[in-house]
């Protein structure tokens, strides 16, 4: 019986920290955009 330790959990761990953070980024980018798209807007109006 061997007692190495398997790197799979860790690869699946960090693949998916890596994959959740750059969604997040993502989704903030595009909320922040839509924001000042809007206070452009708002300032080209008055």
């Amino acid at each position: 019986m061997r007692e190495a330790m398997d790197p799979w959990s860790f690869v699946i761990a960090a693949y998916a920290i890596g994959i959740g953070a750059t969604l997040g980024m993502i989704g903030w980018s595009l909320l922040t955009m839509r924001r000042a798209e809007k206070r452009r807007d708002a300032a080209r109006k008055r």
